[in-house]
């Protein structure tokens, strides 16, 4: 299917599915809004009916998740023990490591677990018809987009992938420079790749040029300068494009030693490697213990929502940090120039040339970037918020992807459907889920008449919504438990009330829900709805220096 993934240049009909598709998600929000809110007033019968029964709805979400978000963090915790580098050795040599009776299988019940999973993904390879590369033979690329970024923020990351089980002299990385980034940030790069030129197949540095006609000042256009350079590079080494994984990392990335060994297993394993992304975990642990506590709760629940996807790969879409088969990248023509939301609009694109036969495969592994952080409180403030509303600003994929929907005859009718409604449903629900439950859900009550006083509603209303958010607060109590195991742990001698305090913080929840989740969603959806282009803003990272 011949599709330009774009909203510039279009023209009759394309023009005018676009800006409907882009008022929609929105307009929709607003209506939700300003009907529970007009309907509060008018008819708080009627509006307290409609908040119990949306209680009803998102304490069952809740509890769905909540369930699939344990189930996923205890798999996170199982893969923690996994051999990597043993398991690709087995891919390379199939025959002789399935063995049905191994008398050498874990003892601990997590870990077996995790071998019987591994094991059941070995024989599947047996019976596929698209057999691995050797081990041997792939490499990796991984590019780190750089405009603003000091030293003491890349190098941590550069240092993680010369220290990794995978051979690093088969890893290339590349520098992607903006030309508009200051003379400091350049020296910097340039100082890092001398210093670890020797760790890796290569290290370079390429610089993006400013102002070129049809792109926009974005990340995508960036990476995909440097992506070119790098095929060139591997067509001189005579080395395949489909048997190369691309890794596009945020300039913060660190990952742990074993992250290139299983992202390489995954690669190797999956029926479909060329048209496959490789979603990791990715956890905001670098500067954790140095931000204010609403921004610690903030990116803990970020991650949460990826566990939480991650159980679902059927509809997992890329997000921040990722990888996937650099054929396929090519094939599809980079990343797209003109659009801010570059992690998730690959995978759409991506989606929409295979004509439907691409997946995003869930890898329970983390890797680690910063918490947005600024020099005081209230410019961190602006830059947390600033860095929702541009993940949110991933609405801007919708129209385009509901124009390719329109106009394909390959992509079946289900499968438009699903990941239709849940793009849609989910931006609509990120606008407006915070403002109903916090605010809105009260207003009934505070605004009754007379008649509705009088009403069985009115006295039954309390007791039911009581019942509702306790039963939800058991939802909080696991988030609370989980947290405590998935962050880093402090070198102190009072953990006791460190943990005391960490769970105290989550008591901000509902302002969090509003000014930091549904209030950046909606200012998205709003400009998008209103034709307002949103820039793109590169995130402030700060870090304490360690002694």
């Amino acid at each position: 299917m011949t599709f330009k993934f774009t909203r510039q240049n279009l023209k009759g009909r394309e023009r005018i599915f676009q800006r409907f598709f882009e008022i929609l998600p929105g307009g929709t929000s607003w209506l939700i809004l300003i009907s529970a809110t007009g309907l509060s007033f008018s008819h708080p019968a009627c509006a307290a009916i409609f908040i119990i029964a949306f209680l009803f709805y998102w304490l069952l979400r809740l509890l769905y998740m909540t369930l699939f978000l344990v189930l996923s963090y205890s798999r996170l915790m199982m893969e923690r023990q996994t051999d990597w580098m043993a398991l690709i050795d087995g891919v390379d040599h199939l025959h002789e490591y399935i063995k049905p009776n191994d008398q050498h299988a874990p003892k601990k019940i997590p870990q077996r677990i995790a071998s019987y999973i591994h094991q059941k993904e070995l024989r599947n390879i047996q019976k596929e018809r698209n057999p691995p590369p050797p081990s041997s033979e792939i490499y990796h690329l991984v590019i780190f987009p750089i405009v603003k970024e000091p030293q003491d923020i890349i190098e941590p990351g550069v240092k993680s992938l010369s220290r990794q089980q995978f051979s690093p002299k088969r890893i290339l990385v590349i520098f992607a420079l903006e030309d508009r980034a200051e003379e400091k940030v350049k020296e910097d790069a340039l100082a890092i790749a001398k210093k670890y030129q020797h760790h890796f197949l290569d290290i370079m540095t390429v610089v993006h040029p400013s102002g070129i006609p049809g792109e926009a000042a974005v990340k995508g256009a960036n990476a995909t300068c440097a992506a070119k350079q790098a095929t060139q590079y591997f067509h001189s080494k005579n080395i395949p494009l489909e048997n190369i994984i691309l890794s596009c990392f945020d300039a913060d990335t660190i990952v742990g030693e074993e992250y290139f060994a299983c992202l390489t297993y995954h690669f190797m394993i999956a029926p479909r490697r060329i048209q496959s992304s490789f979603q990791p975990i990715p956890v905001y642990h670098n500067n954790i213990w140095q931000v204010p506590s609403f921004a610690r709760v903030i990116e803990i629940g970020s991650s949460f929502f990826q566990l939480i996807e991650a159980t679902n790969p059927e509809k997992l879409v890329t997000f921040s940090s990722h990888s996937m088969s650099f054929k396929a990248l090519v094939d599809v023509g980079y990343w797209p120039v003109d659009m801010i939301s570059d992690d998730s609009a690959i995978f759409w694109k991506s989606y929409i040339h295979f004509e439907g036969q691409y997946q995003v495969i869930p890898m329970y592994v983390t890797l680690s970037m910063d918490v947005a952080a600024s020099d005081s409180l209230w410019t961190t403030i602006k830059s947390i918020y600033k860095q929702k509303r541009r993940w949110a600003w991933g609405v801007e994929n919708f129209p385009i992807v509901m124009r390719a929907f329109l106009q394909s005859p390959k992509i079946s009718f289900y499968n438009k459907i699903r990941h239709g409604w849940k793009l849609f449903e989910g931006h609509i629900s990120w606008a407006t889920w915070g403002f109903i439950l916090t605010i809105i859900s009260w207003l009934p009550v505070l605004l009754s008449e007379y008649e509705f006083t009088s009403s069985v509603v009115y006295y039954n209303a309390p007791n039911i919504t009581k019942t509702i958010f306790h039963l939800a607060s058991s939802s909080l109590f696991i988030s609370i438990l989980l947290s405590m195991g998935l962050l880093p742990k402090r070198k102190s001698r009072d953990s006791l009330r460190e943990k005391i305090w960490h769970a105290l913080e989550w008591l901000m929840i509902p302002f969090i829900l509003v000014f930091f989740s549904s209030l950046p969603a909606l200012d998205a959806q709003t400009r998008l709805m209103l034709n307002k282009r949103m820039e793109f803003w590169v995130t402030d990272k700060k870090r304490k220096k360690s002694h």
